[in-house]
């Protein structure tokens, strides 16, 4: 893909889950007079805070973010949602003469965010209601055969994303990934600098086990036992970490294996993600955390140079 020179400011933070982007864009926002999007597809939830590890209430006051807190647990949330309301905060961002940072994990929503969404086939309710009553792991293992690209991107929970990229994938003849390339509404208007944190992998396993360990110390079983008495059991709640916790409110696993399998699971989403975000064109590489000085430094230094160029 070419590189998009002309155009409005638009910088692009992403990377694994705990490597740091909600802070480095802070401090990028601060440093560049920027706003901050969410690109995150547990951020969007309300009444879900512990799980998914969303920025402050200080760090909100302290730089507007967008994309967070759109909709309740019971709700449904799209990337082509996510696209359509992330370019209406893009505009009204620079419209404020202010700098947009996209920041986040969830690859598939930058991808709708950046290049558009494709024409999809149309439903199959019969198609569907077969696949909606197969368990997840065998859904995962089929669209891993169908197409792999997408198994990357899809966590092995998540039936309903399961279902619809099998469903693309079937009604095309062809993988859900392939057909991405075709006739898609991309993003017009901005230049883009695309930035990714690349941590160690035995540091970034580290950090992911600590954080999913502080979740369940800081209240995320209270928190889904409130979840659930509100709005039941959803779809948002088989979310990492949430997922666990409801197996320990069911009495089907003690805290310490919830941790544990919380835990792994955030090791191997991380993995995931690299393995996505690899496959992008066009991201520059920091070797390290958002925190590490070195690579603030560097972040800083390109931001400074993509700005003034």
């Amino acid at each position: 893909m070419t590189p998009i020179t002309t155009g409005n400011p638009l910088i692009v933070l992403a990377g694994p889950t705990a490597s740091g982007k909600t802070g480095l864009a802070l401090e990028l926002a601060e440093a560049h007079n920027g706003e901050i999007v969410c690109c995150d597809s547990m951020t969007v939830y309300r009444e879900m805070e512990i799980g998914t590890a969303k920025p402050s209430p200080a760090d909100r006051i302290r730089i507007p973010h967008h994309l967070l807190d759109v909709v309740t647990p019971d709700e449904g949330f799209t990337a082509g949602d996510f696209s359509r309301q992330a370019r209406v905060a893009l505009e009204a961002i620079t419209a404020r003469g202010k700098v947009p940072i996209v920041a986040g994990g969830t690859g598939l929503y930058l991808r709708a965010l950046i290049d558009g969404l494709f024409p999809a086939p149309p439903q199959d309710p019969a198609l569907r209601e077969r696949l909606r009553k197969r368990p997840s792991g065998h859904l995962h293992k089929l669209l891993s055969r169908l197409d792999p690209a997408a198994a990357v991107l899809i966590h092995p929970n998540d039936q309903p994303k399961l279902v619809r990229a099998i469903e693309v994938s079937l009604a095309a003849r062809k993988p859900m990934t392939e057909q991405w390339s075709q006739g898609r509404d991309r993003l017009t208007g901005y230049r883009i600098l695309r930035l990714g944190l690349q941590p160690e992998r035995s540091a970034l396993y580290a950090r992911i086990d600590a954080r999913a360990a502080a979740m369940f110390t800081r209240g995320l079983v209270e928190e889904t036992r409130g979840l659930l008495a509100k709005y039941g059991p959803q779809r948002s709640l088989q979310a990492l970490g949430y997922a666990e916790a409801c197996a320990v409110l069911a009495g089907e696993r003690s805290e310490p294996e919830a941790i544990a399998q919380a835990q792994q699971g955030h090791r191997n989403y991380a993995k995931r993600q690299g393995t996505w975000f690899r496959r992008e064109p066009q991201f520059v590489w920091l070797a390290g955390f958002g925190d590490d000085p070195a690579v603030v430094r560097s972040a800083m230094e390109r931001v400074t140079n993509f700005l003034n160029t």
